[in-house]
C-alpha cells in the first residue's frame, strides 16, 4: 500500500514529523516516557531527547513530567501538545487526500514481487 509521510520543518532545526508525533501520541495513551519508548521500541533516552528537543522547540512545553508518588512519576501532553498532534494529522490527512489520485495511479505503477 501507498502512503504518503509529512515532516514538517519549522525552522532549520526544528522539525516535527511522524515518528515524534507517534511518540506524543504513545506518551498520552500510556502516561510515560518510557513506556512509550517501549511500545515503539527505543529507549527511554532516545525517546527523552526527542521529549526534550519538542519542548525546546516551543513557546509552550509539549509534554510535562509528574512528579513521582507512590507508584512513580510519569509524563503527560500538555494542551498545546495535544494541539501539535491534532494539527499535525490533520495536515496529514488534508495532504493524503489532495494526493490520492497521484498516490493511486504510483501504486498502480509498482513492480508485482
Amino acid at each position: 500500500m501507498v502512503s504518503l509521510s509529512i515532516r514538517i520543518d519549522l525552522a532549520p532545526e526544528i522539525r516535527v514529523g511522524p515518528g515524534k508525533i507517534r511518540l506524543l501520541e504513545a506518551i498520552a495513551e500510556h502516561g510515560s516516557i518510557s513506556a512509550a519508548g517501549r511500545v515503539l521500541g527505543m529507549s527511554y533516552r532516545r525517546a527523552w531527547v526527542l521529549v526534550d528537543e519538542l519542548n525546546r522547540s516551543f513557546a509552550e512545553p509539549v509534554v510535562e513530567g509528574q512528579v513521582g508518588g507512590r507508584s512513580g512519576g510519569g509524563a503527560h501532553v500538555t494542551p498545546f501538545g495535544a494541539r501539535l498532534i491534532a494539527c499535525y494529522r490533520a495536515i496529514e490527512r488534508d495532504a493524503t487526500a489532495a494526493a490520492d489520485q497521484h498516490l493511486a495511479g504510483l501504486e498502480r505503477a509498482v513492480a508485482a514481487p
